[in-house]
């Protein structure tokens, strides 16, 4: 079939298979131009088929030959439908991993769920005994707890006071105020247990009580500060108490670890267009202003060349460079004063007719697209494409 772009709101309801695995390839190729030192060997990623978490994986995989078992909640294809984005991007790394002679296979299904824990440990004391490294990158807006059964739903709202700001509707352009009226405590402590640091730490517990986490074990799990623009809708607001929450699990696990050496850490990454980011008022806006800036200055970053950074300058080190927190900084160029100080001007003159001219929106748009397939180099969006591709190693589980 041929497949093109179809949008609804903030998110493109369709992948295209051929685009993805370039979109994968890129960043493969990308990694291994840099010939990293090799830093792990067996690692899982929770969250691996988009974003950060899929960056994570190519960059061990590619970056270190390390055997990798990624987790994911896609939906596979269906004849005249094609599959989520993550489905198409996990075919592809697995596809490439196989032709490295790399070890690779995944599990799709609900990450915070017990079955799907057990499932994963299963297969790492199996296949591969041990793991120095978890990256949990999981983003969701939906999570039913393991033991209660009930279903908790996060929310993006300040706190205390409603938030008027600007953002703009990328498909068109517009400028325009938004408002978000305040959350309830409850919708305070359900965006918490959604997107907190209790499955992560779940996740630790679990690998740690079946002796599957090596000696000098690392974990990191990914947060955003931002700046002053973002500050009332996102780290003052609700996600923000989640990451709080996730940022001071950090420290729990760190002690957990101590009998092996083991080390957790939060890395705070740069703002980019993700299909998280896309669902927050305001960052679009914020995003397509600091493209601007960071490409003129020469530091723009897509996921690949974060991770690839973090890996080679951060988490591997002798001893792990964090700020007051203990937190990893690899948003360290997105939040230099003098980058910050040209987007807080540019943000004060920014509307409909201005943002063509001081922002970067073609390139936000280009990414936005980019994350489900489309736009991308060397793909014939008019070839018919077979969407029916299939996850090699989930037929082992079947």
């Amino acid at each position: 079939m041929k497949i093109e772009a179809k949008t609804r709101g903030f998110i493109c309801t369709v992948a295209h298979p051929k685009g993805c695995e370039r979109n994968v390839l890129n960043q493969i190729n990308y990694i291994q131009s840099k010939k990293m030192t090799p830093v792990v060997k067996k690692v899982l990623v929770i969250g691996a088929s988009t974003g950060f978490g899929l960056a994570s994986r190519i960059t061990a995989a590619f970056g270190s030959n390390a055997a990798t078992i990624g987790v994911f909640f896609e939906k596979p294809p269906q004849e005249g439908r094609p599959a989520t984005a993550g489905w198409y991007n996990s075919v592809a790394f697995e596809k490439f991993a196989s032709q490295a002679g790399l070890y690779a296979k995944s599990i799709n299904g609900d990450a915070f769920s017990k079955e799907i824990k057990a499932q994963t440990l299963d297969m790492i004391q199996a296949d591969l005994g041990k793991i120095d490294l978890l990256i949990y990158s999981l983003a969701s807006p939906v999570r039913k707890d393991p033991d209660t059964g009930i279903v908790h739903r996060s929310v993006l709202k300040p706190i205390g006071e409603p938030f008027t700001g600007k953002t703009v509707d990328f498909h068109t352009g517009i400028v325009k105020d938004v408002t978000i009226n305040p959350c309830t405590e409850d919708e305070i402590a359900n965006t918490i247990k959604v997107m907190g640091g209790e499955d992560w730490e779940m996740w630790v517990d679990e690998l740690k009580k079946r002796d599957l986490l090596s000696e000098n074990f690392k974990t990191v799990a990914y947060s955003y500060v931002g700046p002053s623009l973002t500050q009332a809708v996102y780290r003052d607001g609700t996600i923000g108490k989640a990451k709080d929450h996730l940022e001071a699990t950090a420290f729990t696990i760190a002690d957990k670890l101590k009998d092996i050496n083991g080390q957790a850490f939060v890395s705070v990454n740069k703002a980019l267009v993700t299909q998280s980011s896309s669902a927050i008022p305001v960052i679009p806006l914020y995003i397509s202003l600091l493209y601007k800036v960071m490409k003129e200055k020469q530091i723009h970053e897509g996921c690949i060349e974060q991770i690839e950074r973090l890996f080679a300058e951060r988490l591997f080190m002798d001893k792990v460079p964090v700020d007051d927190k203990g937190r990893i900084r690899v948003d360290d160029w997105e939040m230099r004063p003098d980058v910050q100080e040209e987007v807080l001007a540019l943000w004060a003159e920014a509307t409909t007719e201005t943002l063509p001219e001081i922002g970067d929106l073609p390139g936000y748009t280009s990414d936005f697209f980019e994350l489900f397939g489309f736009g991308l180099a060397g793909v014939d969006y008019d070839a018919d494409v077979d969407e029916m591709v299939s996850i090699e190693s989930l037929k082992s589980l079947v």
